[in-house]
């Protein structure tokens, strides 16, 4: 039989320490609640240890997910403010940089596809346009001449997950929220059709409210749960041993992405592979990656390789998030960010927010 522990109930209890748990935390905290965090492994060990950081609702945008798209516009706005928040806060930098982007074209074939995707932005009206190859590779020079033109979207930028953690952490520890990591939430406490708490394998959490922002293991805590599902992603780390070996931008192709933090840090990803809960790494995979890149960016053989990881994105049927109350009282879901979870941490945060104290109506 479980025994309460000893603290009186909170207002809040997150389960799940990720950028998006960590920013529902803080905002809520902010907001003058008492919060508590349950993070089955250590903050931020899930999908946001291995997310590259991209802040790319341009470059993101497909045909058929306007409804996403106006999500990740919106996100995209709150970044600037997000992150000079989060440091003045924290004293961590988020690694937020104003790179822009390029969606880069290897051969014919990826320059058709582009070509489509570049009309789709201008019919949309958003901030990219479609350049040819000198242009392309006068921005970035480390670009293979055989490209064929990319497009360039200057509003899409980068943020470094592991820090903004590191800094939701700090920012929420300064604000009195409770961090509990290697504590893995056994199932959601009801009473009366509420949900009233949360149980571990040793205790019960009581609390007014419960947000699940445990990603792709979302699903398995309650069988009225949204059908959030765990996708793999593969993705290398390399170093550039001088700056000028790094991009500049974002860089993407259909088939891959690459970017580069301040301290000479490269990511490359990232494999998209339906594999369940199996996030072990493969050769096949790196080499996919490495095989792409160097199409674009000849340069990533001069790199220094310094590992690979994978991770588990929780994906949805339709790719969208899903924020908002749950059918019981006091639940409320956090989860399904699929590829945009750094992106969209500061609008769901704030929105998680807004159901608790009843600024927002919930539906």
């Amino acid at each position: 039989m479980r025994a309460s522990l000893p603290d009186k109930p909170r207002d809040v209890a997150v389960i799940g320490g990720g950028i998006v748990g960590l920013a529902c935390a803080w905002h809520a905290a902010r907001r003058g609640m008492s919060v508590i965090v349950l993070e089955r492994d250590r903050l931020g060990a899930g999908a946001s240890d291995v997310a590259a950081g991209m802040l790319a609702p341009v470059t993101e945008a497909d045909f058929g997910e306007s409804e996403l798209l106006e999500l990740n516009l919106a996100a995209a706005e709150r970044w600037p403010r997000f992150a000079a928040e989060l440091t003045e806060a924290s004293g961590i930098d988020t690694g937020f940089r104003e790179t822009g982007a390029l969606v880069v074209a290897a051969d014919r074939d990826d320059a058709e596809e582009l070509h489509r995707l570049a009309e789709l932005h201008a019919a949309l009206g958003l901030p990219s346009r479609w350049i040819g190859p000198r242009e392309a590779r006068a921005l970035e020079p480390g670009l293979s001449p055989r490209v064929r033109g990319a497009i360039h979207a200057p509003r899409d930028h980068q943020a470094d997950p592991q820090a903004t953690v590191r800094a939701l952490a700090a920012a929420c520890r300064a604000e009195g929220v409770e961090l509990r990591e290697h504590v893995e939430v056994a199932e959601l406490v009801r009473s009366g059709g509420s949900v009233t708490g949360v149980a571990t394998a040793t205790a019960e959490v009581p609390a007014d409210a419960v947000v699940v922002a445990a990603g792709a293991w979302s699903a398995g805590l309650a069988p009225d749960a949204p059908p959030v599902r765990p996708v793999k992603g593969q993705i290398a780390a390399l170093r550039a041993p001088e700056p000028s070996l790094a991009p500049r931008h974002v860089i993407r192709t259909p088939r891959c992405y690459l970017l580069a933090r301040d301290d000479g840090r490269v990511v490359l990803g990232a494999t998209v592979e339906e594999r369940g809960f199996d996030a072990g790494t493969t050769a096949d995979g790196v080499f996919r990656l490495l095989e792409a890149a160097r199409e674009v960016f000849p340069d990533i053989g001069e790199l220094e390789w310094t590992g690979v990881r994978a991770g588990l994105r929780p994906g949805t049927p339709d790719n969208l998030p899903v924020v908002g109350p749950g059918e019981a009282e006091g639940l409320i879901w956090a989860t399904g960010h699929y590829r945009n979870g750094v992106l969209l941490a500061p609008l769901t945060g704030e929105t998680v927010a807004d159901i608790l104290t009843g600024e927002r109506a919930a539906r």
